[in-house]
């Protein structure tokens, strides 16, 4: 009888454990679907709260209707925000409205960041919609401030957003710190959306290996619930001449598997970056790659294994699938750029891209190409040469007329 009763009080003890650490559902604290966006905005935050004390995880339970809120969320420290998607590039949809069911969180506010992130958070499974946005008017367009937003006044270590889309965002994710409040080791994973800034992710002044891994920007993101963005919203995006991905005060970036369609720039790795970059594919942009570089010590990218078509852009000779300046050393190794045209959005007439690379500037930088193939460039050469210091070696590349390139350039 004793060892029956002892069992039974190890079972409950192991259940309400087990209960203890199951994430909360939001709609504990008031946070639901028919409430206002203010209401559910004050509720969550009392959730989030009492979440960051015990370093607990609050689940964004999943509904036929999404949940109102209006910006200005602070995801205090040791507290994990969990829906329960993966990733949805084309969105998922309700059975007889335009809108996307399950965790998801409906944005209208246009004054404040939605959701401002400190150490140690979680942001996973998750979709933000902005149905105010426009689809088909680039004069329409509204310039929401970023969804989410590191930390402005303390230093943020260890977040991890993985699983999120963006519907009808302008600015997803801000990660521009405070250069007195910087940040380290953030994680970005399988993320979707399609900024109509053009900037999905911009980073400065994040310290000790972050990464961008597995994420994707495209017009087409809202397919199943508002159809495709219009040609001249994505003709407009590319006109701000803004870049999908920027690194910038940023130690040894680690970016694998990013893709970008219908931007001006597909990634700037700028003056105070390095890092990797690999298994990337810019589409219909103006500029795949711009590198730059303050010194020679350490400003030096190692990047392979990716595609770009530069195609669109105000005239064929800024088109320029790799832009390279300043100082440092550029690595590139198997990648590819050709052009044509697409429908999605306005290219140049030529539908070619100028050149393959653009060296310019007035210090000394070094760049190498590996095995790479150049086509569908206007110019003679695949690699325009504007700065005299450069120093240059092609091998084993494939040029426009399908000839090997093989060439050394040298420093005057």
């Amino acid at each position: 009888m004793k060892k029956n009763i002892l069992f039974l009080v190890i079972l409950i003890c192991f259940f309400a454990s087990a209960k203890a650490t199951e994430p909360v559902s939001i709609q504990r604290f008031g946070v639901k679907p028919g409430n206002s966006a203010r209401e559910n905005k004050v509720n969550l935050q009392k959730a989030i709260d009492w979440a960051s004390e015990k370093g607990a995880a609050l689940f964004v339970e999943p509904s036929d209707e999404p949940y109102a809120v209006d910006g200005g969320l602070i995801l205090k420290k040791n507290v994990s925000l969990i829906g329960v998607h993966g990733p949805t590039p084309r969105g998922t949809a309700h059975p007889t409205k335009k809108q996307p069911v399950g965790s998801v969180f409906k944005i209208t506010d246009k004054e404040n960041v939605f959701i401002t992130v400190e150490t140690g958070t979680q942001l996973k499974g998750i979709q933000f919609w902005y149905p105010e946005q426009t689809l088909k008017n680039p004069d329409q367009i509204i310039a929401y401030p970023a969804t989410i937003q590191v930390s402005k006044t303390s230093m943020t270590q260890g977040v991890y957003m993985s699983c999120l889309t963006f519907y009808g965002e302008y600015l997803a994710m801000d990660f521009n710190a405070n250069p007195k409040f910087p940040c380290e080791l953030m994680v970005f994973e399988h993320c979707y959306g399609y900024p109509l800034s053009g900037e999905f992710i911009r980073m400065n002044y994040c310290y000790d290996v972050p990464r961008i891994l597995h994420c994707h920007v495209n017009p087409a993101i809202q397919r199943f619930i508002g159809g495709q963005v219009n040609r001249s919203v994505v003709d407009a995006v590319i006109a701000k001449k803004t870049f999908t991905y920027s690194i910038n005060n940023t130690d040894n970036a680690q970016l694998i598997d990013l893709f970008s369609f219908g931007v001006y720039g597909g990634i700037l790795l700028d003056n105070e970056s390095y890092g990797q970059l690999t298994n990337f594919n810019f589409d219909c942009v103006a500029v795949g790659i711009h590198k730059k570089g303050s010194n020679s010590k350490n400003r030096n990218w190692q990047i392979a294994q990716g595609s770009i078509i530069a195609n669109c852009g105000e005239k064929v000779e800024n088109v320029h699938p790799i832009i390279i300046e300043g100082e440092g050393h550029t690595a590139l190794s198997n990648v590819e750029a050709f052009s044509g045209g697409n429908n999605a959005l306005t290219t140049v007439p030529e539908n070619q891209s100028w050149d393959f690379m653009l060296i310019r500037g007035d210090k000394k930088l070094t760049v190498s190409v590996v095995g790479s193939r150049m086509r569908n460039y206007v110019s003679d050469q695949p690699i325009t040469i504007e700065n005299k210091l450069a120093v240059i070696q092609a091998v084993a590349c494939v040029d426009k007329k399908e000839k090997l390139y093989n060439h050394i350039f040298e420093a005057e």
